[in-house]
């Protein structure tokens, strides 16, 4: 079973991570763990202001900053986890890693805003679910 864990170094992730490593039905050693993280893109004129080194950095930077912890905490329990970071919009881009990685779940922390904020802003888990044919598990 491959698995995507959908990351962002916020506090749900934290949460979503102890739920992993407390439930034994996910701890399997079958299990393929990957860590996604995707990093939002700069926006243009800043992008060709600041130049496409300086940007990589902050990329790659930014993406660190989430994946390692991550990474650490989840070697420390004994879990063999590859890593994915990207950027772009971060429900669309989980989407198509799930899809194109052929993944049978993913799994992310999720905010657990109202009806009212997700009509109005929308949100990162709903946009996975609307356009992903991946299962997916939210952990609040």
């Amino acid at each position: 079973m491959k698995i995507l864990l959908a990351v962002d170094g916020s506090p749900y992730t934290k949460k979503m991570l102890a739920y992993l490593v407390t439930h034994e039905a996910t701890m399997s050693e079958s299990v393929e763990y990957t860590a996604l993280t995707v990093c939002p893109e700069v926006p243009p004129r800043a992008r060709k202001a600041l130049g496409k080194a300086m940007v990589d950095q902050y990329y790659a930077e930014e993406c660190d900053k989430v994946l390692s912890p991550v990474m650490k905490f989840l070697k420390k329990h004994g879990m063999n986890v590859d890593s994915i970071s990207k950027v772009g919009s971060a429900g669309e881009t989980i989407a198509k890693i799930a899809e194109a990685g052929k993944y049978d779940l993913i799994i992310m922390g999720t905010h657990g805003v109202g009806a009212l904020n997700k009509l109005v802003m929308g949100s990162v888990s709903t946009k996975v679910l609307a356009q992903c044919s991946v299962p997916v598990m939210l952990i609040r």
